[in-house]
């Protein structure tokens, strides 16, 4: 449903004495810190031949965290500013600005200022994705996975663009992607998870993109309301601006085949009455605009109504209510059947704001609806394929000696969700998370963790809170994985991650609702994506260097090295990490036997002059 807008190297670090505490216990209680260890692993996995796609706004691309580990290598591949109007725009698109290479997003320092002005989050979240640190302890997950930056303009349509570009450079560099999506909106598609982006996303996961989104932070804000009509009745709420916003944008979706009318009404600070709008049907499609006069007071609304949504044949309504402070509001809605939902959102000058005001039921009428904050998991991440990402806070050891944390973070947004699919889909660290910061933002005014000196400009890092940071978090755990075993499809890898997941007393507490499967667990994951087989070949320009068959194979198999190197080196390796095989190979092929090695998954790491690849090998 489309939306009314109403309105030379040099590090010197400084740390602050308890935040390496903080990244340590995010880092452990997702298992990172195993996979870093390649404990029982054949190879330490860092996310190597996996493009992250980051799509948000805020961008730094000098920060050194860009760089690897060692800060000679520059992993930004490409940017889409897609609110930079200089050009020149992407192939095939006629907006926006693309820039391609190290020498060019360096020469450009940032993303354009835009709706947020120079804003941080996309520095901070994909620091926390890949990440190389710079000196600090602040490394990502996948230190070594590359990146594409999309500093979106959140419509259907150019969010729908900023996935197709990255899946289509993906596929020119001949690597895997998982796209990061730190962000989420009531009013972009259709709250039961259908609409537009649900389909190209649904087409790009079968085609092997891996998406990752954040479950949102209304978890602590009853900004929703469900009624089941089971007759013709009238049910009422009152509602309250959300803070930071010109009015409240309130969706409302009803069932199939249940036609349903609403009204906006003012009450005095008793809760009386004072006036009411007509009531307004869905039967009306259309977009619409009024005033409701109060005692020579007056509020402006404006609403799109559907009587059955295109994607999902519901009716719906998007409504967008200016504050005025002289009145409480309240909602009042008909309908003779089904289930009725409404979500009360910020309504913003640039119409994208993501967080709650409240429905509530006054004590004055017991009658009214009451409010909760279920069903709160907003677009992207209410998509069924889409991996949706809770935060809870890191579980760790207090000086005390006391184990402390653990619980999901309050802000977390609840499901349940639409269909059979449970959202949120699994939970990660995103309480307290320190990362990069933008050094070109000019909205950051909190407290600085780390300072570093890079190329004679200072880049610092802080600390934040939200799905948002727990969202690129799963999404280097995804690199990981597909690091691991390039071949899975993104239903694999999405399985993957929810069947390794793991549960303690605060997942028993909280349950399904709030945590999902439970907490990622990188090691895990990693684990059981060595040992299975993918459904689909997804074959990089590197491993096409080295093919292996027969696979599976029983006493002998072949390697078939297509370059001219005869200096390359094949080690096999079980899953424990012992090497249990070792050849050199030469151009041409080369003949492994595998006699008396015990029937099972085998990791094959194949290293020359220029190349690592890893394949797995099955032994009957």
């Amino acid at each position: 449903m489309k939306k009314l807008v109403l309105f030379s190297i040099l590090i010197s670090l400084t740390l602050a004495g308890r935040s390496q505490a903080l990244l340590h216990r995010a880092v452990i209680d997702g298992r990172v810190d195993s996979v870093r260890m390649a404990w029982n692993l054949p190879q330490e996995f860092t996310g190597q031949g996996v493009i992250i796609g980051v799509t948000d706004w805020g961008f730094d691309y000098t920060h050194p965290v860009f760089y690897d580990t060692t800060m000679t290598h520059y992993r930004v591949l490409r940017a889409w500013d897609q609110f930079k109007t200089s050009g020149p725009a992407p192939a095939g698109y006629n907006y926006g600005t693309e820039y391609i290479g190290q020498d060019a997003l360096l020469a450009v320092h940032c993303d354009t200022s835009n709706v947020y002005d120079y804003a941080y989050h996309g520095t901070h979240c994909a620091g926390i994705a890949g990440g190389g640190g710079a000196g600090t302890p602040y490394r990502g997950v996948a230190v070594d996975a590359e990146f594409l930056f999309v500093s979106v303009s959140l419509t259907d349509e150019e969010v729908i663009d900023a996935w197709r570009w990255m899946y289509d450079v993906a596929q020119e560099e001949g690597k895997r992607l998982v796209i990061s999506m730190s962000w989420g909106l009531y009013w972009l598609d259709n709250m039961d998870g259908t609409g537009a982006l649900a389909e190209e996303m649904q087409r790009l996961t079968d085609l092997g993109v891996v998406f990752v989104t954040s479950a949102g932070n209304n978890g602590d804000e009853e900004d929703h309301i469900m009624h089941t009509f089971t007759q013709q009745d009238t049910i009422r709420t009152q509602f309250t601006f959300p803070h930071s916003s010109i009015g409240s944008s309130i969706t409302m979706m009803g069932t199939p085949g249940y036609p349903f009318a609403f009204s906006i009404f003012a009450m005095d600070n008793n809760y009386n009455i004072v006036a009411e709008t007509p009531f307004h049907a869905t039967l009306n499609d259309g977009i619409y605009e009024d005033w409701l006069v109060i005692n020579g007071d007056s509020l402006y609304y404006a609403f799109m109504a559907e009587s059955a949504n295109a994607y999902n044949n519901r009716p719906q309504v998007q409504l967008d209510v200016a504050r005025n402070n002289n009145y409480k509001f309240g909602l009042a809605v008909a309908a003779a059947g089904g289930d009725f939902h409404a979500w009360n959102m910020a309504l913003i000058e640039t119409k994208y704001g993501n967080w709650g005001g409240s429905f509530a039921k006054p004590s004055t009428h017991p009658d009214w609806v009451d409010a909760d904050a279920l069903y709160g998991i907003s677009t992207p991440a209410n998509i069924d394929v889409a991996i949706s990402v809770a935060a809870h806070k890191s579980r760790f050891q207090a000086p005390s000696g006391q184990m402390a944390g653990g619980a999901i973070a309050d802000f977390s947004s609840s499901g349940p969700s639409f269909g059979a699919v449970n959202k949120p889909d699994i939970s990660a660290p995103g309480n307290n998370i320190v990362s990069s910061l933008s050094s070109y933002t000019n909205t950051y005014s909190g407290t600085y963790y780390a300072a570093v000196q890079f190329n004679d400009r200072t880049y610092r890092f802080v600390q934040l809170s939200g799905t948002s940071m727990a969202c690129p978090f799963v999404a280097g755990v995804a690199a990981l994985v597909l690091q691991a075993n390039p071949n899975l499809s993104a239903e694999q890898v999405k399985e993957i991650l929810l069947e390794t997941a793991y549960n303690d007393q605060f997942t028993a507490q909280a349950g399904v609702l709030r945590f999902g499967a439970g907490k990622v667990n990188a090691y895990q994951a990693v684990l059981k994506a060595l040992t299975t087989v993918g459904i689909d070949e997804y074959v990089t320009p590197q491993e096409s260097l080295y093919t292996v068959y027969p696979n599976p194979a029983n006493s002998q198999c072949y390697v078939t090295a297509n370059t001219a190197s005869d200096n390359a080196l094949c080690l096999l390796y079980d899953l424990s990490g012992r090497l249990v095989l070792q050849s050199h190979l030469t151009s041409g092929v080369n003949s492994l036997n595998l006699q008396g090695l015990t029937p099972g998954c085998y990791l094959m790491k194949i290293t020359d002059e220029t190349t690592v690849v890893t394949k797995k090998l099955i032994i009957r």
